[in-house]
C-alpha cells in the first residue's frame, strides 16, 4: 500500500508547500521521537550557554553546525527506521543493519558534537571556576 506517492507523478507544488511539509516533519519528529526532543532540549541549553558565555562568531558557527547536523541526522535515522518498518514486518538482517548503521551515524556525530562543545565551552568554564575560587 503505497499511499505516500500515489497520484503525485509529475505534480509540482509551490515552494511554500515544501516549507510547510518540512515544518510538519519537524513537528512530527519533536512530537513522536524521544531522542529528537532530547537533542532539542540540550540544544536550547547550549544556545543559552553560548549567549551567556558570549561566544565568538566562529564558535557560534561550529555550535550551530553541530546542533543542526545532529538533529538532522536523528530525523533521517527516524525516517529510515519508519521506511524499513513499512517495508517489512518480518525480521531481516539487512533491515537491522540499516537501522543500526543509521543509529551509528547519529552516535558518531553526537560524539563529535560533544567534542566541539568541550573545545568551545570548557576553557570558558575553567576560567569562570578560577575566578570564583580567587
Amino acid at each position: 500500500m503505497n499511499m505516500g506517492l500515489h497520484g503525485h507523478k509529475g505534480r509540482k507544488h509551490p515552494f511554500y508547500k515544501s516549507i510547510y511539509f518540512a515544518a510538519i516533519g519537524i513537528y512530527t519528529a519533536l512530537k513522536t521521537e524521544r531522542n529528537v526532543r532530547i537533542h532539542a532540549v540540550v540544544s536550547i541549553l547550549v544556545l543559552i550557554s553560548g549567549w551567556v558565555l558570549n561566544l565568538t562568531y566562529t564558535e557560534w558557527l561550529f555550535v550551530l553546525l553541530a546542533i543542526g547536523v545532529t538533529i538532522s541526522l536523528e530525523m533521517i535515522n527516524s525516517a529510515l527506521e519508519r521506511a524499513v518498518d513499512l517495508a517489512t514486518e518480518e525480521y531481516h538482517l539487512l533491515a537491522k543493519q540499516a537501522k543500526d548503521m543509521a543509529a551509528g551515524a547519529v552516535l558518531v556525530f553526537s560524539l563529535i558534537s560533544i567534542i566541539i562543545g568541550a573545545v568551545i565551552f570548557l576553557p570558558r568554564l575553567i576560567e569562570i571556576l578560577k575566578l570564583l575560587k580567587s
